[in-house]
Parts: structure tokens; C-alpha cells; sequence
């Protein structure tokens, strides 16, 4: 019986484990691409899904409150970041961009963070 425990939580630890690497990437890429100023409608369509499936799966629904306020501050620091950086030249372009890149991705994932608990809550006991 043990083997079948270790089993399941070794498959559950290898897919957290995948679904934090597509996060990771997600940013990176997200990032990367808004602070060079690339545009892709297939790239933008392919990040609103990965974070979707991020937010659905590998982030925990009854930490939407923690997490939405993390990107409050992110979405303030990305404005702020425009105006201020902006100004100091090259850098301050690209450190922006990044953080609005960011951001954006961050979107689809508290959004799906939001239905998921919106859904525990008041569907999950049925």
C-alpha cells in the first residue's frame, strides 16, 4: 500500500513541478517579449492559456486574496515604472516593459484563481 501512496504523491510533485515551469516560462516570456516590443497574436493567445492552465491548476484557490493584492502592487509598480524609468532612458524601456509584460500575464492566472474559489466555495460542497 505504501508504494501506491508514494506513487500518487511522486506524480503529483512531477505535474506541481510542470506546472511551475510553465509558469515560470510564461513570465519569462511574457516579460521578455513586452520589453523588446514584440507582438504575436498567437504568442499572446498561447500566454493567456498558459496562464489560465497555471491558475486553474497549480495555484491554491484560498490564496486569491494574497496573491491579488501581490498583483495590485505589480500592476501600480508597472505604471509608476513607465513614468519614471521611462524618462532615464534605455533601460528604464526595457525594465518597464518587462513589468507590464508581467503583469499581463499575471491577468489570466487571478482571474482563474478567482473562479476556482468562487466555485470551492460555493459549489464545492455539492
Amino acid at each position: 500500500m505504501a508504494t501506491k501512496k508514494a506513487s500518487k504523491s511522486a506524480k503529483s510533485q512531477d505535474s506541481s513541478a510542470m506546472w511551475k515551469w510553465v509558469y515560470v516560462a510564461g513570465v519569462v516570456v511574457a516579460g521578455v517579449t513586452a520589453a523588446i516590443g514584440f507582438e504575436n497574436l498567437i504568442l499572446s493567445w498561447v500566454l493567456l492559456l498558459a496562464g489560465l492552465v497555471v491558475g486553474f491548476l497549480y495555484f491554491d484557490s484560498a490564496d486569491v486574496q494574497n496573491f491579488g493584492l501581490r498583483y495590485l502592487i505589480l500592476g501600480t509598480v508597472a505604471a509608476a515604472s513607465g513614468a519614471f524609468l521611462g524618462v532615464t532612458g534605455m533601460v528604464g524601456g526595457y525594465v518597464s516593459g518587462f513589468l507590464g509584460g508581467f503583469f499581463n500575464f499575471l491577468g489570466p492566472v487571478v482571474l482563474a484563481q478567482i473562479i476556482m474559489y468562487f466555485w470551492n466555495k460555493y459549489f464545492g460542497d455539492m
